[in-house]
């Protein structure tokens, strides 16, 4: 239901330890559930841990009380009041971690392949996170005390660079150029078949895959949630290509999910590749690759662009595939 005209009641000022996010939403959400909306601004938090704030009255839209259900009129101010962290204990961990830069208020760093970001289920320990408060120490909990300073997140067998947050400031900015979409990045694929388009854009809603639950899929019209990729061919092989991705929106699996959609599934990958396809045998794993990233950083505003060095890894399956025979 439409939002109702009731009386405006000033949102609570933060209790100890609880911060507070404010944001704006636009005409892309009109119609949206406020759950689903908040879900899409907020990818740091998860929509069941949005839903919960909102019934825990923690959730105010142009000053009112909000409920999951309501729907977005396009123009509201939302402010949300979060909690202080769980209790959750994060062992420091002595984990490689190849840091691209570094100063007061973030740290940027090269993730290797097959390292989880955070814990999770079946994945208690032996995570990024595990290694940041190792190396780091004193890192903002605001997304969760198992989620040590970090604002996004890579799947376990992507590579490539990483901003972490070190201060409560930085969290909130990064957090908020995330949400809002200012944040440019670059991913390099590899990908079955040489005969993709040069360049194309990619505009396919994605949701959860109805015969998959833990993975994703290209949602039916009037579903899923809105997700648009850009891409590049860099390089053409003889049965491959390399190809640079752009993803304006941050949907789980969204590179995955809409390279195989257009018939161009990404090399190694175990979910949405061509198991048994020629050039499989390259593939040491998912040949997803972090290259760039570009923000602003959260205290001096300056537009910075990091690049995290393409992995022997990728590299080696790259010039492997290169040496196939041609497409007959």
């Amino acid at each position: 239901m439409r939002w109702q005209r009731v009386r405006s009641v000033p949102i609570p000022d933060p209790g100890p330890q609880e911060s507070l996010i404010a944001l704006d939403l636009g005409a892309e959400h009109a119609g949206a559930r406020l759950d689903r909306a908040l879900a899409d601004r907020l990818p740091q938090h998860s929509r069941t841990t949005l839903t919960r704030w909102i019934r825990e009255g923690r959730v105010h839209v142009d000053g009112r009380p909000a409920r999951p259900r309501d729907l977005v009129a396009g123009s509201e101010h939302v402010e949300v009041r979060v909690p202080p962290p769980r209790g959750t204990h994060l062992e420091p961990q002595e984990l490689p971690l190849a840091i691209l830069f570094q100063d007061e208020q973030i740290v940027v760093i090269d993730k290797p392949p097959g390292l989880t970001v955070h814990p999770g289920h079946g994945q208690p320990d032996g995570t990024l996170a595990n290694a940041l408060v190792h190396a780091l120490r004193d890192l903002p909990t605001g997304t969760g005390s198992d989620r040590p300073g970090i604002v996004h997140r890579l799947d376990k067998d992507t590579s490539g660079v990483m901003v972490v947050a070190r201060t409560d400031v930085a969290q909130t900015a990064l957090a908020r150029q995330f949400a809002e979409r200012t944040v440019a990045k670059t991913y390099v694929a590899v990908v079955h078949r040489e005969d993709i388009d040069a360049e194309g854009d990619i505009d396919l809603p994605i949701g959860r895959s109805r015969t998959h639950r833990t993975r994703m899929a290209v949602a039916e019209p009037g579903e899923g949630r809105a997700a648009f990729t850009t891409y590049e061919v860099l390089r053409r092989l003889p049965r491959h290509a390399v190809v640079a991705c752009h993803p304006a929106t941050g949907r789980t699996h969204q590179i995955r999910v809409h390279l195989r959609a257009i018939g161009h599934p990404i090399v190694g990958d175990p979910f949405y590749g061509w198991p048994g396809a020629i050039g499989e045998g390259a593939a040491p794993r998912l040949l997803l690759h972090a290259w760039r990233l570009e923000l602003d950083h959260p205290t001096s505003g300056e537009r910075r662009t990091f690049e995290a060095p393409w992995p022997d890894d990728l590299r080696g399956a790259i010039e492997a595939l290169a040496a196939l025979r041609p497409r007959a």
